[in-house]
């Protein structure tokens, strides 16, 4: 082990983040506005206040206030599991043999298993605040459904969650968790709405998307009074809460005296890449210091590589507002892949427009690759990873695996965004050689942006 660098770097409750960050402030392109489906135009406050809670309005339509103070009420939930450890991967580096150093920041240090939980407790605080009843929303691998059931559960409020059908299938006991806490769980789509009905109709035996997920369940928010929709990715609010893990991360490396040379994160909708990377992005903005930041997808969903720059919708029932993103088209449904948490069409609108402005990189990584990672670290540092996060570990190996060909000596931050004990379907089928890749052709993609909307 290095002088005065210990296999964990954790902060004083002292120290923790008293406020979030938003890196809109700091970025010259802001990202596009989100739009009206009907009229085109960009969405008003009033317009989505009947769909999310108002204080989240306010945070999602903000891009000039840099610092956002953290409510009290949050900060005293966060202390429950956070902060959480920035770690030094000394037995991955041995392995490796890499002269490149390796820190992870470990965020399944709670019962939801991920780091989803920093913005579930922030949105239903939120909720509860404003008098509602209940909350609506979607989850993919069945993480973001977790954590805003256990936050549901603190504060007293209704839980409805539209669970991924081909997710709610093989992860049965991630589905029991959020019935534990209280909230009730339909497989998307389904026949309880009429946009589910649609999908079905249309794409009879589909294992579903988030896409479909988040239709059914913002039709359900805006059909039942007291209930809003809250989103676990994507969104600008979302982004903002999730800042915490840099925020965290930055301290911690700032209290260790070292700089990240790269910064690697998973990327579905967002959230734990945006908020991994936002404090150091702000930097890079301002140009107090650079980073190269990868964001890591599924070749199976490939929204970055191979998505468009365009406007879409954000949901397969095309009720959602229009955000510019980098996507597949909002009829894209991708394969049953186990990455459950990466399998929406498109990216954060402030994620996009930053790669767009090639502040960020991005690759895709086939899923037995991914595994083969995953399966690595697991055996190596003693913690089982979720299939998200291996992906941004699977570049952080390649990564590293490079500087031990040039014989430099890199940082790499990556983050591991949760653990896979709810996943053992995925690595069964890994452990079994029955995993397959899927990729997608250029004629599947091409028929998928077909249905982009057109946008005078």
């Amino acid at each position: 082990m290095e002088k005065n660098i210990p296999y964990k770097t954790y902060l004083e409750e002292s120290e923790m983040p008293k406020q979030w960050y938003n890196v809109r402030a700091d970025m010259k392109n802001k990202p596009a506005p989100l739009l009206n489906p009907g009229t085109h135009q960009p969405m008003t406050a009033e317009e989505l206040s009947g769909v999310f809670c108002e204080e989240l309005v306010k945070q999602e339509l903000d891009n000039d206030t840099a610092y956002i103070d953290i409510p009290q009420e949050i900060l005293d939930f966060y202390k429950m599991y956070r902060p959480s450890p920035l770690v030094r991967a000394y037995c991955l580096e041995k392995v490796l043999d890499t002269p490149a150093k390796i820190y992870y920041k470990f965020e399944g240090n709670n019962t939801s298993g991920s780091h989803k939980l920093n913005s579930a407790i922030a949105q239903a605080y939120y909720a509860k605040k404003q008098g509602l009843k209940g909350v609506t929303t979607e989850t993919g691998a069945g993480q973001w459904g977790t954590a805003l059931s256990m936050a549901c559960a603190y504060l007293g409020l209704d839980c409805k969650v539209f669970m991924v059908k081909v997710s709610y299938e093989q992860k049965p006991f991630r589905r029991e968790v959020m019935r534990t806490y209280g909230a009730s769980v339909t497989p998307s789509p389904s026949e309880t709405t009429e946009v589910g009905r649609k999908i079905l109709a249309a794409h009879p035996g589909t294992t579903g998307s988030l896409g479909c997920a988040i239709s059914e369940a913002v039709e359900v928010a805006t059909h039942t009074e007291g209930y809003r929709y809250v989103l676990g990715s994507v969104l600008n609010q979302v982004l903002l809460h999730q800042s915490i893990i840099g925020l965290e991360s930055k301290a911690a490396f700032d209290k260790l005296g070292v700089k990240p040379d790269i910064i690697i994160g998973c990327a579905g909708g967002g959230s734990n890449l945006g908020g991994l990377i936002s404090p150091f992005m702000g930097q890079k903005l301002r140009g107090e210091a650079d980073y190269r930041i990868i964001a890591v997808e599924p070749a199976s969903c490939p929204s970055f590589t191979r998505g468009k720059y365009a406007y879409d919708f954000c949901d397969t029932g095309m009720v959602c507002p229009l955000a510019k993103m980098y996507t597949l088209g909002s009829g894209f449904i991708p394969s049953a892949n186990h990455a459950g948490g990466l399998r929406y069409h498109g990216m954060s609108s402030t994620l996009s427009q930053l790669y767009d402005d090639k502040l960020m990189e991005a690759v895709s990584v086939e899923q037995t690759a991914v595994f083969e990672a995953a399966q690595k670290f697991a055996r190596i540092e003693g913690i089982l990873p979720a299939p998200e996060s291996s992906h941004a570990i699977r570049v952080a190996i390649d990564e590293a695996l490079k500087c031990k060909e040039t014989g430099e000596e890199k940082t790499i931050l990556f983050g591991l965004t949760g653990t896979g004990y709810f996943d053992m379907v995925a690595y069964q089928k890994f452990n079994d050689g029955e995993m397959t890749d899927y990729i997608p052709t250029d004629e599947e993609l091409q028929k998928s942006f077909a249905g982009l909307p057109v946008i005078d």
